[in-house]
């Protein structure tokens, strides 16, 4: 091979392997902290995440299921993991109604298409999907001022059948688009859209958000209808670029700076007594600094080791908040019974916290 050929090679690898080229996180749909693989039914709160960085809308509760791998189907060549909805019935879809999933992109990691400005890149989104139910599909890419969208549409042309779809889409040259560490762009898909939420496919509407393209088909219109999805890219450019491969270790570390579950406490903490009841106070230390200060949340009973081989299950959770360390953080539990000894460590006997500081 000549030199020629040697740089051209390195370029490639540069441009393929070495940088950020697709802004989705976790697009293979292999990383799922928070529900390793069960299936979950949206509800009408939102922000239910299937698995890390996809969250899902509905504006009725129960009507689909999603879950890592659902059906266990094949997935397409080079991929080991999809993200699988259900339909529960046969909806009939209101004026008003949505029902989606998609990601949200933090500012910092769009930066660089200068959206909003002149020099707007354009990009192009691309995706394997499979349905029960052939047709055209529908989605939008969104502000996160919810004031600014791109509705867009693909066909399914088999039941079925893994199939590779790529949609470009000029960048937009106004609206408001961040660039910190806030929601930037927002990809959707649409599982069941109402005419009130839809739009003409291919144009920017810069007045609101909206979700999916006009007539898109209804997944969640069928029962038992089924839509699967991987693979699925965002980058900058007219053209769609085979699927950006990160190790898993990577993958997993961005996907943390969003969400951390941590089954392990950390040892050697003071106990102490408050009001004539025993508490704990644990920090535990995650594994990448977060986007923000996160919210958490505990799943499950714990247990508190003293040391002296004295276990007292935990009453209730008291307190629960971020430490002033920018990855740590404290919690203060009320046990049934005061400790013998002032030093202890979690015992999580399989339960866990959840630190979310998801856009």
């Amino acid at each position: 091979m000549g030199k020629a050929a040697n740089l051209a090679a390195i370029g490639s690898i540069a441009d393929t392997s070495l940088g950020f080229r697709n802004r989705i996180l976790n697009g293979g749909m292999v990383i799922d902290q928070r529900n390793a693989g069960a299936s979950v039914t949206p509800t009408t709160s939102n922000n239910v995440y299937p698995v890390d960085r996809f969250v899902t809308y509905a504006s009725q509760a129960s009507k689909y299921t999603a879950q890592q791998n659902a059906g266990s189907v094949t997935p397409p060549t080079g991929f080991t993991n999809y993200l699988g909805f259900t339909s529960s019935s046969a909806y009939s879809i209101g004026a008003s109604d949505f029902f989606l999933f998609g990601q949200r992109i933090e500012g910092f990691n769009t930066a660089d298409l200068a959206w909003g400005t002149a020099s707007a890149v354009t990009v192009t989104l691309s995706f394997w999907v499979r349905s029960s139910l052939t047709g055209t599909f529908g989605g939008s890419i969104r502000n996160g001022a919810n004031n600014y969208s791109y509705p867009f549409a693909f066909t399914i042309s088999s039941a079925n059948t893994w199939e590779q779809k790529s949609i470009t889409i000029a960048g937009p040259t106004s609206g408001t688009w961040a660039t910190n560490n806030t929601q930037g762009p927002e990809v959707l898909f649409s599982l069941g859209t109402g005419a009130s939420n839809s739009g003409t496919a291919g144009a920017w509407n810069t007045t609101t958000a909206l979700f999916s393209a006009t007539g898109a088909t209804s997944v969640v219109g069928t029962n038992g209808a089924t839509f699967y999805i991987t693979g699925v890219q965002l980058e900058a450019g007219s053209v769609a670029s085979p699927f950006e491969r990160r190790d898993y270790g990577r993958e997993l570390a961005m996907c943390q700076r969003y969400c951390q579950t941590l089954t392990n406490g950390e040892e050697n903490h003071g106990f102490g007594m408050t009001n004539g009841s025993a508490f704990f106070f644990s920090f535990v230390s995650g594994p990448v600094t977060m986007r923000s200060t996160p919210t958490l949340s505990w799943s499950g009973t714990l247990n508190v080791s003293d040391y002296n081989s004295n276990f007292a299950t935990i009453s209730g959770v008291t307190g629960i908040g971020w430490s002033t360390n920018s990855n740590a953080f404290r919690v203060i539990y009320t046990l049934t019974a005061s400790p013998s000894a002032r030093t202890g460590g979690i015992n999580p006997n399989g339960n866990r916290v959840i630190a979310s500081s998801e856009l």
